[in-house]
Order: C-alpha cells, then structure tokens, then sequence
C-alpha cells in the first residue's frame, strides 16, 4: 500500500480519527490491510476538505450544504458549457432553492456576466423542468418570464439572481455544480 499511496499518507499516517469507525469491523481482507487502507480514506477525506477550503478562501468555489459550485470563467453556448461541467465530473448549476440560488448569483456578480443554468424547456411550450426530467420545485423568474413560448429553450441567469429564457446559442458564463 505504501508503495501505491505513500505521498498521502504522510503527514496523516499514524493519526487515528473519529471517521475511520465505520471501516472497523468489516469484514474482507487481513487488519493490517484494512487499518491502513482505513489510515489512506481517511487521509484523503481530509486533504479533500483542506482543498475545498482554500478553493472556498481564494473565491473559487462556493458550497452551499453538499453542493460545491465553481466557474472556469468561459463564456460558451449551452451545450459547450454542460459538456465542460460534465467532463469534471459535474453538471451545469441547477439551484434548488434560495440558498443555492443566491450562491450562483455570487459567481455570476463575481464574473459581472449571465450564465446558463441547467434547465431546460420541455417538449410542451413554456414547462421548464431540470436536465434529469423533472418538474421546477424552486423559480427565481424575472418578471414576464418565461416568454419565448418554445423559441428560447434554456435559461440563464442574471446579475440579480433572476431568470430568464434564452436561446440556447448564446455565449453564457459556464457555472457547475458538484
């Protein structure tokens, strides 16, 4: 393992910490194997958490509860920009709620630029739904919105956290969640 992993276990590798309980216990390969396989989660679970929060204090990223939303800063069309977000392991950012919206908004002010959220218009003419199919549970609609009544099929997003319908070959800031 040592060889494999040897760089991430130090400066963590005799530590024990409260998150490696759930590894005892379980049943599979010899002790040794799983104590220092459990001693590598473990230690990756915190070098995670330590990038996050430098990425957070330089203004990289912002998370909001298990959601992390970052920008590459590129402006691109619609299908440009999901494919970006899902070549990283992530999908266009898709707010949920206030919170999350306001978060995006924070991207969008930093860029001074619209971006694209990952919502689309239905097969039905002015239903909007998320890119896994299903129905809006939260809106943050400019007022008249949504308007293109089947022309503008994605949505972005303003300076002031509000939306609108769009065409989808515009170029848009590109904003992802993770």
């Amino acid at each position: 393992l040592k060889r494999y992993f040897g760089s991430l276990l130090w400066p963590y590798r005799e530590e024990k910490l409260p998150e490696r309980q759930w590894l005892q216990g379980q049943q599979g390969l010899s002790t040794s194997f799983d104590d220092e396989l459990g001693n590598v989660l473990v230690n990756l679970r915190q070098r995670l958490l330590q990038l996050e929060g430098v990425l957070s204090l330089n203004g990289k990223i912002t998370k909001v509860g298990e959601k992390i939303f970052a920008s590459n800063g590129k402006e691109v069309n619609f299908s440009s920009a999901l494919q970006s977000c899902e070549e990283t392991g992530g999908t266009l950012a898709t707010p949920m709620n206030e919170e999350e919206n306001k978060a995006i908004m924070g991207i969008v002010k930093q860029y001074n630029r619209y971006a694209y959220l990952g919502i689309k218009e239905s097969d039905a003419a002015g239903q909007f739904k998320y890119m896994n199919s299903q129905p809006l549970n939260y809106t943050s609609w400019q007022q008249y919105e949504p308007n293109g009544k089947g022309t503008e099929k994605c949505v972005e997003m303003y300076t002031d956290g509000n939306w609108k319908d769009r065409k989808c070959n515009l170029y848009r800031l590109t904003i992802c969640e993770y």
